[in-house]
């Protein structure tokens, strides 16, 4: 039934779980989480070809989460699972309990929405190759169409794991392995803001055992109405929020994570964020210190000056490739696969993968990275870690807005406005499309760029311009308004 199909979200499950917001009826309900965890064991039976499986299941801070998991256990049991509960934990320690040699199970789910509102919920599955994509979410579906509803059952074979013990311990030996101290943040004051989602063990559980001072640390107990603001590294409100807890404590470097730990940020100790660009760029310049010459994918809306940083700074090879994050670790398996080493994928968002760590998104991973890397200049009397991104050049100003699409054939239409697009730059004097651009049209123009894309979900053109000079968007801006007003089906 389409009631499954349009809970699909890429390669993620999400809908609503909860009343509270005008507008959006519960479309993912216990009744049909029982039927999908049901749907996976079916799946995941047939991709292994065994009986016995062991599955686990973690949750982020969402209010939803206690009756959705309970759900999702009737439907594994249904199917025969032992099933694992591992209680409050992050996406990528769900993935690395298909990994670690003393869990070692068959699949995984993790019940999160990421950074949505309080009303959301979904799920994400993992195998011990990774993350499943879109044509394993649509396969699962379609059992779950197949399989239908059915009553709850009485479960009797769930065990619950200190799995979050286990991950944070395997970072913290990563930590004191790279810096090579048992106590390598002794002597250096680091906050976190988990933004009341599942990233509050990363204070007591990682920064503590290394020797860290972490007071002033904030919003690091799970809630799941997010009441200090939005667990998005993206979000102003909340970059403002661990941008004051480092400012107000004199601290040395803070870190914020989104809900459920797959991305990061972070705050250098002038109170100047590292999002975006400039966390592209410090994890740049770590990996091409440890694996010179790779290649680093990134995501489309990358500015100039970092690929001027990578190429031309650090000895790397920048390949812009598509927005998403599974697209851009797409890539980098698929050119690692093709014999050109890429090394690190990340996308803008804050997701980012390691080919160190199975390309695995982890923001906790990707912070202890950086830790390593503060350790280590801070032994060696070499600075801080700003001071690593320092030449980065910076766009004078930026900004990004959406169209939205009229018509119903949403993704037609934006083909037909972007083969529009390229005639246009023709027309323009200094305007030309950028090599090797691998998503809508990117173009390099006076001083800037613009780019002009589909959304990968939602029936809109999102359209990013930047430019080296202050005043310069303007302008651009205007030609493309100029270009955008010829489109009925557009709404600017």
């Amino acid at each position: 039934m389409d009631k499954y199909f349009k809970l699909q979200n890429g390669s993620d499950v999400r809908g609503v779980a909860l009343e509270g917001v005008e507008g959006e009826p519960v479309n993912l309900t216990p009744e049909i989480a029982r039927t999908i965890g049901y749907a996976f064991f079916q799946w995941l039976e047939k991709k292994l070809g065994k009986a016995d499986l062991k599955v686990a299941v973690g949750t982020d801070s969402r209010l939803s989460a206690d009756s959705i998991k309970a759900a999702v256990f009737q439907g594994l049991e249904k199917g025969g699972c032992a099933v694992f509960d591992s209680g409050l934990s992050s996406t990528p320690a769900m993935f690395m309990s298909t990994v670690f040699a003393n869990h070692a199970y068959d699949g995984s789910i993790m019940l999160t929405a990421s950074h949505l509102p309080f009303n959301r919920n979904g799920l994400k599955f993992f195998v011990r190759e990774g993350g499943l994509g879109k044509q394993d979410i649509k396969e699962i579906l379609t059992l779950a169409t197949e399989a239908g509803e059915f009553q709850p059952l009485e479960t009797s074979n769930v065990r619950k794991i200190d799995l979050m013990g286990d991950y944070a311990a395997h970072l913290v030996k990563i930590i004191r392995e790279g810096a090579g101290s048992e106590t390598p943040l002794a002597g250096l004051k680091i906050v976190v803001d988990a933004g009341n989602g599942a990233g509050g063990f990363f204070v007591d559980k990682v920064l503590n055992p290394l020797g860290a001072d972490t007071a002033g640390s904030q919003f690091l107990d799970p809630d799941g109405s997010f009441p200090n603001h939005i667990p998005n590294p993206e979000d102003k409100d909340a970059m403002d929020a661990i941008i004051a807890a480092v400012t107000e404590n004199n601290a040395d470097f803070g870190i914020i994570f989104d809900t459920d730990v797959d991305r990061a940020g972070a705050v250098d100790k002038n109170g100047k964020p590292i999002n975006r660009n400039r966390f592209i760029a410090l994890m740049a310049t770590i990996v091409l210190g440890e694996q010179p010459g790779s290649t680093i994918v990134t995501d489309s809306v990358t500015s100039s000056g970092l690929k001027w940083y990578i190429e031309e700074k650090l000895g790397g090879v920048h390949h812009r490739f598509q927005r998403g994050y599974k697209n851009v670790i797409n890539e980098a398996i698929r050119l690692n696969e093709a014999g050109t080493p890429s090394f690190l994928a990340l996308e803008t968002s804050g997701h980012g993968a390691l080919k160190e760590n199975y390309f695995l998104d982890d923001g906790a991973y990707q912070v202890a990275k950086i830790l390593i890397k503060i350790a280590q200049l801070k032994a060696a009397g070499e600075g801080t870690v700003d001071e690593l991104i320092a030449e980065l050049p910076e766009p004078a100003e930026a900004i990004e807005f959406r169209p939205q699409i009229l018509v119903d054939d949403f993704s037609a239409y934006a083909d037909t406005v972007l083969e529009g697009f390229k005639a246009f730059v023709d027309s323009q004097d200094g305007w030309s499309c950028t090599p090797n651009s691998y998503e809508g049209v990117h173009v390099t123009c006076n001083g800037g760029w613009i780019l002009i894309r589909k959304s990968l979900h939602d029936p809109q053109m999102p359209i990013n311009i930047e430019s080296d000079a202050v005043g310069g968007v303007e302008p651009l801006k205007a030609a493309m308004v100029e270009f955008l007003s010829g489109f009925d089906g557009l709404k600017l």
